[in-house]
């Protein structure tokens, strides 16, 4: 395994950048496609689902439960999910996180469909849905790593999430153009089709997830308490541990709060109509992880090293920060655009080093671990955010959580650094 040091100094070694080397790369440019376009399948139903759940039962509670099932199941699973991905062809994990991503699709269509739908069905669903995300994420970054490799995994990280940024982005766009061009019921059976291409193109791909490595071996089932198994197998390595803390703190003390916020900062920004303003802040937001890819796949500045995963995730809290606090609202736009690019290259250069650290045995659980940091800790922003804000209100309440973020940085870092540098 590397030392922290030894690490950084291999990935930033010059001569080895190659511009969208992933892209590139004939076996994974169409895996990166077919990601992008589940992503958007995935934030079309979102979009389509959400609009008639409130329609039907106007339920905050029920508002509140979508972000809780969305999250949680990268709490609770993704360990056990990055277990499977260790033990099982990875191919097949990817394919059955879909089809449930289908079923759960096609059953809400039935539901719109015979007019039966509650609210005990819609949280099954919502559930499920929160599982398939849960269950797809191990097993496609093990499939990254054996597409492009060691050497090029950096740029496969990096695209694989600016796809998805772009999935993100577009998929309200495309989701609102099936509600009304086609309705509920018509869209979200439509939207059915659009997870098609990746699940087809696992079927044809040779990888497997552990292609480089040899044939998977049967390893030990997974139990509940694998995840402290884990845990202590790597505890040793701080950068290890380093990565899953700062991926952990963004998680939970900002998250994805910053959607459920933005209605109110629109607002308070008081630029116009608080609807178009709303929109364009998303944008922003969205726009920033998308730009911030591009510009790192084009231009190599930023390594992935632990210094850059440390100064990305402060640059996050901080632009979280001050845009938490300005009134301003070209320089609010502005700050959203900069916090995207820091959060994705913090993301992504977290989430390579993990993958190259991390022991070939039990690289899916550790993925699981980092998952359940990055992932299932976003429940915490409802509550650093949310609820908190109910009592300070939501810019305090936001520009306490950034600044959480950002001192709980700084500890990391100087756990880390120190050490490294010597």
């Amino acid at each position: 395994m590397f030392s922290a040091l030894g690490h950084d100094q291999q990935m930033s070694s010059p001569g080895g950048f190659r511009r969208f080397a992933a892209l590139r790369n004939p076996d994974c440019r169409p895996y990166l496609f077919g990601a992008a376009l589940a992503m958007m399948a995935d934030n079309v139903e979102h979009v389509i689902t959400y609009w008639i759940l409130w329609e039907k039962f106007h339920s905050p509670a029920l508002a509140g439960f979508q972000v809780i099932s969305h999250w949680v199941p990268f709490l609770l699973f993704s360990v056990y999910f990055g277990g499977l991905a260790d033990r099982f062809d990875c191919r097949r994990v990817i394919q059955a996180a879909q089809f449930l991503f289908m079923a759960v699709s096609v059953a809400w269509g039935v539901l719109f469909l015979t007019d039966s739908l509650e609210i005990w069905s819609a949280c099954v669903l919502l559930m499920l849905h929160g599982i398939a995300g849960a269950l797809w994420g191990p097993g496609e970054q093990l499939m990254l790593h054996d597409f492009v490799g060691d050497q090029e995994l950096p740029s496969a990280v990096r695209l694989n999430a600016t796809f998805r940024s772009l999935g993100i982005l577009f998929g309200p766009v495309i989701g609102s153009a099936l509600l009304l061009g086609l309705g509920h019921t018509a869209g979200i059976f439509v939207n059915v089709l659009v997870y098609l291409p990746l699940t087809i193109f696992l079927f044809r791909t040779k990888f497997t997830g552990h292609t480089r490595d040899g044939r998977p071996v049967r390893r030990e089932r997974v139990g509940a308490l694998d995840s402290l198994r884990v845990l202590r197998a790597v505890r040793a390595n701080r950068t290890l541990v380093s990565m899953i803390a700062l991926g952990g703190l963004g998680s939970f003390f900002v998250g994805a709060s910053l959607q459920t916020v933005m209605p109110i900062f629109a607002q308070d920004l008081g630029a116009g109509s608080a609807g178009l303003a709303y929109g364009i802040l998303l944008f922003a937001h969205g726009a920033g992880g998308v730009l911030g890819g591009l510009l790192l796949e084009a231009t190599g500045w930023i390594p992935a090293t632990v210094s850059s995963a440390v100064v990305s995730t402060f640059a996050y809290g901080l632009s979280t920060l001050l845009f938490a606090v300005v009134g301003n609202y070209p320089l609010a736009l502005l700050l959203l655009v900069v916090g995207g690019v820091a959060n994705l290259t913090s993301m992504s250069v977290g989430q390579t080093l993990v993958q190259l650290l991390a022991p070939p045995a039990d690289r899916g659980r550790v993925i699981g671990v980092y998952g359940v940091a990055s992932h299932g800790l976003r429940f915490g922003s409802g509550i650093t955010v949310g609820l908190f804000g109910s009592v300070v209100g939501m810019h305090w309440s936001l520009a306490i959580s950034a600044s959480a973020l950002c001192l709980g940085t700084l500890l990391v870092a100087g756990a880390v650094l120190p050490r490294r540098a010597g």
